[in-house]
């Protein structure tokens, strides 16, 4: 069974990006995390990243018919 929740290194790992890049998205509420335990560690739910990804691309293909 596939974790419901991913590290932010998890993230980049997918989504070929940068620790920093990974931290702004979730920074500014683009893409939804949490914050568990003392330290205030963040996770991203699975299914909000999916949820992302989809986004992005609806966002790629209107900026293409944009361009065409």
């Amino acid at each position: 069974m596939a974790p419901r929740f991913l590290k932010l290194e998890d993230v980049q790992d997918i989504l070929n990006i940068s620790a920093q890049q990974a931290y702004s998205l979730v920074r500014s509420g683009e893409l939804p995390a949490i914050q568990v335990g003392g330290r205030g560690i963040w996770r991203v739910e699975a299914a909000e990243l999916e949820s992302y990804i989809a986004r992005q691309y609806a966002v790629t293909r209107e900026k293409t018919r944009e361009d065409a």
